[in-house]
């Protein structure tokens, strides 16, 4: 246990690594201001000139949000690199320590999966940085999709070997995981790693014009994306069971959400799968079908949004470690699930209600829908920045609670 004059994160955890995975999915929630208010005709996704084109002929309010939207893709685009460099210095100290050692041979080693969780968020970001501030990128943007594509190879590769380490551990010889510990969903977070990594690899099906390059995207994408289902579902499944018997891990809450962001990724990816199948390959999916795969994605994303807060309330998480005085690392994992919900009701609203004709773009019933949206991103960036004070501000004699 810490001593009340240190700060939270001055005991170092790889969970921190979440503190930078939610920065920057709040960039990608003020992306969306401009995915879906922004004319691009042409283009899947807006770039610098499209915007600068809608703020030149808009009125107020278009360029009002244009302003509100760019800003905060850069504020908190800094901030997501920001407490990535931060983490990656302190994980490289930790690694030399016995901490590591300790924590490599227990079922916290999935921890460290949210390194590179958080580099693959931080490849996303650096797309989005180039395609809203950088001018002509999509001229040259056919010569980029390869490095994009071996970097987030890199990262995958990363995270299968620390996936191999340990299940390696554990299975090759029995006791080493503790199922007494496995009462909560954390042990998901090589899914969410991998899923991430899927969801970058298949930006290029979206956006290329290159058969060649679509077909890469999709296969890699493809491949680690069925990769974090299948560990998804049985960490799940035997994450569920072990809190069947002996309850849900308090400090370990909020991952009964991670099925949200997870869901997002997913979802997210294969609607850029179907765009590049249908562009190149013949492949067609009617507005219809996106409808109902999104409203299916969306309905199981709010089931376990409503189970992790029915667990939280009965265990009194929010008052504890976001209202209260005691300090968890996990508790960032608390802004993934409102990010993802944010940007898959976007999706839902745009790729789904609105290409079906059920609600016209920009009338009162889009505002609002939207508006929950727009709660559920207010709400995350309220989120960070009372957990970054909590964590990373000035000690208030709160109390840091090691990792488990």
């Amino acid at each position: 246990m810490a001593n009340s004059s240190h700060r939270p994160a001055d005991i170092y955890s790889p969970l921190y690594f979440l503190a930078a995975l939610g920065a920057g999915g709040l960039a990608v929630t003020f992306f969306m201001y401009l995915m879906f208010w922004v004319r691009h005709p042409g283009r899947p996704v807006p770039i610098f000139e499209d915007i600068a084109a809608a703020f030149s002929t808009g009125g107020p309010a278009t360029q009002g949000m244009i302003v509100v939207a760019m800003a905060g893709i850069a504020v908190f685009a800094v901030l997501h690199f920001k407490s990535l460099i931060w983490n990656l210095r302190q994980y490289a100290a930790l690694r030399k320590t016995e901490a590591f050692a300790k924590l490599k041979n227990s079922n916290a080693e999935t921890q460290l999966l949210a390194m590179p969780l958080a580099l693959a968020m931080g490849v996303n970001a650096g797309f989005i940085l180039g395609l809203v501030f950088v001018p002509g990128l999509w001229g040259i943007v056919e010569y980029l999709f390869p490095f994009a594509m071996i970097a987030f190879l890199a990262i995958g590769v990363i995270a299968l070997r620390m996936i191999g380490d340990f299940l390696g551990r554990v299975l090759a010889k029995g006791g080493l995981f503790d199922m007494t510990a496995h009462n909560s969903f954390a042990q998901l977070l090589p899914a969410f790693s991998l899923t991430m990594v899927a969801v970058g690899f298949a930006a290029p099906a979206a956006m290329s014009t290159t058969p060649l390059v679509q077909g890469i995207s999709l296969i890699g994408s493809t491949f680690f994306g069925m990769a974090g289902i299948v560990y998804a579902v049985v960490a799940a499944i035997t994450g569920f069971n072990a809190m069947l018997h002996y309850g849900t891990a308090r400090e370990s809450g909020p991952t009964l959400m991670i099925i949200v962001p997870l869901l997002t990724v997913l979802g997210i990816m294969f609607l850029r799968q179907d765009h590049g199948l249908h562009v190149s390959f013949d492949g067609h999916t009617t507005p219809a079908d996106t409808l109902v795969f999104l409203t299916r994605m969306l309905a199981v994303q709010v089931v376990f949004l409503l189970l992790g807060l029915a667990v939280m309330k009965r265990q009194g998480y929010l008052s504890a470690f976001v209202f209260g005085t005691e300090a968890s690392p996990g508790s960032y994992a608390l802004v993934c699930p409102g990010v993802a919900m944010s940007v898959m009701l976007h999706f839902w609203i745009n790729k789904g209600l609105v290409a079906n004709g059920l609600v016209a773009k920009f009338s009162a019933g889009y505002w609002g829908l939207t508006a929950i949206a727009l709660a559920f991103q207010l709400a995350m960036i309220w989120l960070v920045f009372r957990l970054n004070r909590r964590h990373f501000g000035q000690p208030r004699g709160g109390v840091a609670l090691p990792a488990e």
